[in-house]
C-alpha cells in the first residue's frame, strides 16, 4: 500500500501509471489507497487529471445500475479533521435523464448539526468533466435518506451554500473534485473511489 501516493509525489504525475495502479487493486485496497492522500497529493491529482480521461453520469452510476438505489462513493477530503465522508448518488427517473441527485453521507452528529448537503449532479461545461451543484437540491429522495433541506439552513450556510465540486476521471472507479464557492476556486480537494457493485 502507499503506492498511489509515490505516483503523486513527484512535479509531473504520470496519469496512465496511477490509472492502471488503481485498476489493479482490490474495492477496499482501492479506498485505503485513495484515503491515504493528504491535501499535497489530491491537489496534485487534480491538476494532473485536467483532460486525462473523460468523466460522465454513467461513471458515477452506471446506466444499469436502478433508478432512484443508491451507489455510494467513498471519500476522502483535504480538510485538516473530518476527512472521510462519502458522496451518495442516485440515477433518478427518466424524467431526469441529465442528471444524478445525492448527499454528502457523514456521521451523524456532522449531518445534524451542518445538514446532510444535498446536490444535483450534472455536466459541467468543461466537456469531459461533471459538476456537484449545491446550488439546486433534489425534489425527491429515496426513503432511508435524510430529510432534505436547502444549503442555507443550519451550519450549511457556511459549507454547502453558493458551492459548486468540480469531478475529474481518474480511474474506472476513482474521480477527484475540487470546490468552488460563487464561481472561484477555494483551497480544497476530495477524491472518491465508487463502490464496487459485484
Amino acid at each position: 500500500m502507499g503506492n498511489l501516493r509515490q505516483l503523486l509525489s513527484g512535479d509531473g504525475s504520470n496519469m496512465k501509471a496511477i490509472e492502471d495502479h488503481l485498476s489493479g487493486l482490490t474495492s477496499g485496497d482501492r479506498v485505503a489507497e485513495i484515503r491515504s492522500l493528504d491535501r499535497f497529493h489530491q491537489q496534485n491529482l487534480f491538476d494532473a487529471a485536467k483532460g486525462y480521461r473523460p468523466i460522465s453520469l454513467s461513471d458515477l452510476v452506471p446506466e444499469d445500475h436502478p433508478p432512484m438505489t443508491e451507489l455510494v462513493h467513498h471519500g476522502k477530503n483535504s480538510l485538516p479533521a473530518l476527512t472521510h465522508f462519502a458522496k451518495v448518488f442516485v440515477r433518478p427517473s427518466s424524467d431526469h435523464r441529465n442528471e444524478l441527485w445525492g448527499y454528502n453521507r457523514a456521521s451523524a452528529i456532522v449531518e445534524t448539526v451542518v445538514g446532510p448537503g444535498y446536490f444535483v449532479v450534472h455536466p459541467h461545461e468543461v466537456a469531459g468533466e461533471v459538476l456537484v451543484d449545491y446550488l439546486r437540491v433534489p425534489p425527491t429522495k429515496p426513503a432511508h435518506w435524510p430529510k432534505i433541506l436547502a444549503n442555507d439552513a443550519r451550519l450549511s450556510f457556511f459549507v454547502y451554500n453558493g458551492t459548486q465540486d468540480i469531478l475529474r476521471g481518474v480511474s474506472e472507479h476513482v474521480s477527484i473534485g475540487r470546490a468552488t464557492k460563487r464561481g472561484k476556486p477555494m483551497q480544497a480537494w476530495f477524491v472518491l473511489c465508487r463502490e464496487s457493485m459485484s
